[in-house]
């Protein structure tokens, strides 16, 4: 704990870049984490599923 607290959050740039940094990779995460759901729950009903009918 006490390298992080050096080497984060001792001094407010560093904290705010690590929590910007965070907050992306969060972002990214979570992203990724909800289309996949929304992928599994609507199967059968995406376009990519259907495509071969219509074309």
């Amino acid at each position: 704990m006490s390298f992080l607290y050096n080497s984060v959050f001792r001094r407010t740039s560093t904290f705010a870049v690590g929590v910007l940094a965070s907050v992306f990779f969060f972002e990214r995460a979570f992203d990724w984490g909800a289309d996949a759901l929304f992928e599994k729950v609507n199967k059968g009903k995406l376009w990519d599923d259907i495509k071969h009918k219509y074309e």
